[in-house]
């Protein structure tokens, strides 16, 4: 199907017939990838680089009694043994500071770094690990938020009253009258489990010291420059003794923004041993050290009246963050309040905690909070669609707060293709033919769901800082570098400042050159998180580029007697638009502007910071500058002998305002739609006493491509006020509706309704044998 395009709004420049905007381009970094010749943090080698390995703890909750680090110290090529002593007494952490660098005294999770080593090699490293003697008291252990809840638990961490990490609450409107007035009221408890992030490369840091002593960081990561901040803090350093680069980073999805302890440890080595030091994780280091997403319990009380139209919505949130609370109270957070902006609906309520369990320590994913809460959301308006008799579809039409709206948050909405969006994945599946069809009833039976989601473009919640700054650089050659903190993690950032700046400047994609994001160089950004680089960034990158153009203008129009507003650019050239025969190279006008009085060459920096505010301190006000919608609709198969689920049909539409490069929307739509069905049906981290069981790839069960149907989606261009060209984020929304629009076929095939994730065989037969019971018990 076909872009469902509307008009380019006021003030926002359509791209020309000869850019490149808008046409299907590959990553500019894909051919050194496929070719091996990308560097990755893993692949890099400094002279005299030594091998850092980690021990970490076997119990979820010890007291360390005692290390005896003696033999690992004798192993020849051991250059250093390190254990909590030997670490700095600065705690890190994104809000609470409360986690050791290697741990001191007690350990609160199993895999928890202990110890480190390093050495001439990695077998060296790993042999010393097996000489460090530890000897541990193992202490009771919290493994669920229950036992984390009862009044007579130990805490977590010491000193405090309770396990408490966070807490929110709010009220908007008048919740009790609206409910009163609902004609219908459902309410119902949905549960959420942890997703690992599932990148290809693991988390990997070479640290060195360069010539004057500064720590050098190459890392795998989502944004330098809060490395950099976390590193000095914690390392005791001031910020400018601090380099982070970021190498090629293979996939992120949250899980590489500020939350693992690999760069700390890397950069504790390489001070101690003087030498540069490489921490790789294998995979199950990686299992046991990266954050998993956030499980929460949900429970949803909605009121509707007699058309389907929301009146009134409660929410109770139980999270879970595990031994340290890093972003997830952050993550729920957003659970708690954004899908409250999608709907007209004036009357909510909400409470939601967060408590610390002795399991592994919770963070960001791809979806952030979002799609928790939209599993619950979504399943519960298709039971209430059910109950009034109103198809799910014209439910979600009805209750879309549209473009010009403002939420009951304070959320302004500047674009919203959400119904557009439903319409067009509702239309690709064939809802209504299938939706209406008899269901069969055989062995194998099918059913249609869909759900639909928001998300944000930009998030003015971690700081009073959500802008960018872009710097471009033209040389002497004409060819252009483009100098940014804002990451590719895969998701292709680097393609679409590239395609901007080429736009502005007239330029082939070849002749301009994104630089790896460098902290002594590049300018201060927040990172790769909250779907914020093409908004922030490829609004900088149009500033950058147009300040670049004016200089060439300004260099340009005394050659030919005429104002610069008569010059145009294109072609690798500036010339007079009506004498294009009069014309000039970037090349000539760079050596230009060098080799001059005054000169010195073209390198301008742009800044764009969205018309956004920090919410107050009841949690009201517009966060960010563009929100973004999706709907998807599958088609399922579920076999009642088995209780087995097989997706056959996927159509994701997603509303990324301006699709610069509609290859890149669509990898980032398919990805999302495959991390979605695995989330929803196999993705699921088993935990024994609280040690992973399953901390590998053999058996942790990630969907495969002959587990997932053909996965097909399309675009909607609502065209964004504030965003670059109209653009908006294209990288998470399409991940939200998955695993609601899963459960509502099931449901729809089988007439039984998943309310706790994963959807497994085990659970789908159990459901399918206590309806069995209940008709029976009706018609006995």
């Amino acid at each position: 199907m076909k872009p469902l395009a509307k008009a380019v709004p006021e003030g926002v420049q359509p791209a020309q017939p000869h850019s490149t905007l808008g046409v299907e381009i590959p990553q500019v970094t894909a051919r050194a990838k496929v070719l091996g010749r990308a560097i990755y943090a893993g692949d890099i080698k400094v002279a005299g680089m030594l091998h850092g390995k980690v021990l970490r703890s076997p119990y979820p909750h010890a007291r360390i009694v005692s290390i005896d680090t003696s033999a690992a110290r004798a192993l020849p090529g051991v250059k250093a043994v390190l254990t909590g002593d030997d670490a700095p007494a600065q705690l890190w952490g994104v809000h609470h500071k409360e986690r050791a660098v290697l741990a001191q005294g007690v350990v609160r999770y199993c895999g928890e770094e202990v110890a480190a080593v390093a050495a001439l090699t990695e077998e060296i490293a790993r042999d010393a690990l097996d000489l460090i003697q530890v000897a541990y008291e193992e202490l009771p252990a919290i493994l669920s938020i229950d036992e984390s809840m009862d009044e007579e638990a130990p805490t977590v961490h010491p000193g405090r009253e309770n396990n408490v990490g966070h807490e929110i609450r709010f009220e908007r409107g008048d919740v009790d009258a609206a409910f009163a007035s609902a004609h219908l009221v459902h309410e119902a408890t949905y549960s959420t489990h942890s997703q690992y992030p599932g990148y290809m490369e693991p988390m990997a840091t070479v640290a060195a010291l360069d010539p004057d002593g500064r720590l050098v960081l190459w890392t795998s990561t989502q944004a330098v420059n809060l490395v950099r901040m976390q590193v000095a803090a914690t390392l005791g350093l001031p910020v400018s003794r601090v380099r982070v680069i970021q190498a090629t980073t293979g996939g992120g999805f949250g899980g590489k923004i500020v939350e693992d302890d690999n760069q700390l440890v890397a950069g504790l080595l390489a001070l101690k041993t003087k030498r540069p030091v490489r921490l790789v994780n294998n995979r199950l280091e990686d299992f046991q050290a990266c954050c998993a997403s956030v499980p929460e319990r949900i429970t949803l009380r909605l009121g509707m009246d007699r058309e389907g139209l929301i009146v009134a919505k409660e929410v109770r949130i139980l999270a879970e963050c595990g031994a340290y609370a890093g972003l997830a109270g952050d993550v729920m957070h957003v659970s708690a309040m954004r899908s409250d902006n999608m709907h007209r609906n004036g009357n909510v309520r909400s409470h939601a905690t967060l408590y610390y369990t002795n399991n592994p320590p919770r963070g960001a994913f791809r979806g952030f909070g979002g799609t928790q809460m939209l599993f619950a959301l979504n399943s519960h308006i298709h039971v209430m669609a059910g109950q009034l008799g109103l198809d799910p579809v014209e439910v979600h039409r009805r209750n879309v707060l549209p473009a010009g709206g403002v939420s009951v948050h304070g959320w302004q909405i500047g674009s919203n293709g959400l119904v557009e969006c439903i319409e067009q994945a509702t239309a690709a599946i064939g809802w209504a033919a299938k939706r209406g069809a008899p269901r069969a009833a055989g062995v194998k039976r099918r059913g249609v769901g869909m759900a639909a989601a928001m998300h944000v473009s930009g998030n003015r919640t971690i700081g009073n800082w959500d802008g960018s700054t872009v710097v471009v650089k033209i040389n002497e050659d004409g060819r252009v570098n483009v100098i940014s903190g804002e990451c590719d993690m895969g998701q292709g950032a680097s393609t679409m400042l590239s395609q901007i700046v080429a736009h502005e400047l007239g330029l082939p994609l070849a002749d301009v050159h994104v630089v790896p994001p460098d902290t002594d160089v590049a300018p201060v950004a927040v990172g790769t998180l909250a779907s914020r680089v093409t908004m922030s960034g490829g609004n900088a990158a149009i500033v950058a580029g147009r300040k670049a153009r004016d200089e060439l203008f300004a260099l340009a129009a005394p050659r030919w007697g005429v104002e610069p507003a008569q010059l145009s650019i294109g072609g690798g050239a500036v010339f007079v638009t009506d004498r294009p025969e009069q014309r000039a190279t970037l090349a000539e006008l760079a050596r230009q502007a060098v080799w001059r009085h005054g000169g010195g060459g073209i390198q301008v920096s742009g800044t764009w910071d969205p018309k956004t505010v920090m919410h107050d301190d009841q949690l009201y006000g517009n966060i960010a500058p563009a929100y973004s919608y999706a709907a998807q609709a599958v088609e399922v198969e579920v076999d009642t002998e088995t209780g087995r689920v097989t997706v056959l049909d996927s159509y994701v539409a997603d509303d990324c305002g301006k699709a610069l490069n509609p290859i890149a929307v669509h990898g980032q739509s398919n990805g999302a739609a495959a991390q979605a069905i695995g989330w929803a049906l196999y993705e699921q981290l088993h935990y024994e006493s609280g040690r992973l069981a399953n901390g590998n790839f053999a058996d942790y069960t990630l969907p495969t491509a002959d587990a997932l149907p053909e996965l097909r989606g399309g675009l909607v261009e609502s065209n964004d006020p504030n965003g670059p060209y109209g653009a908006k984020g294209a990288s998470e929304t399409a991940i939200l509706p998955g695993a609601p629009a899963i459960a509502n076929a099931v449901e729809d095939a089988v007439g039984v309704r998943i309310t706790e994730l994963p959807i497994t065989p085990e659970k789908v037969l159990a459901a399918l044998r206590a309806r069995k019971k209940e008709e029976g018990a009706v018609h006995a």
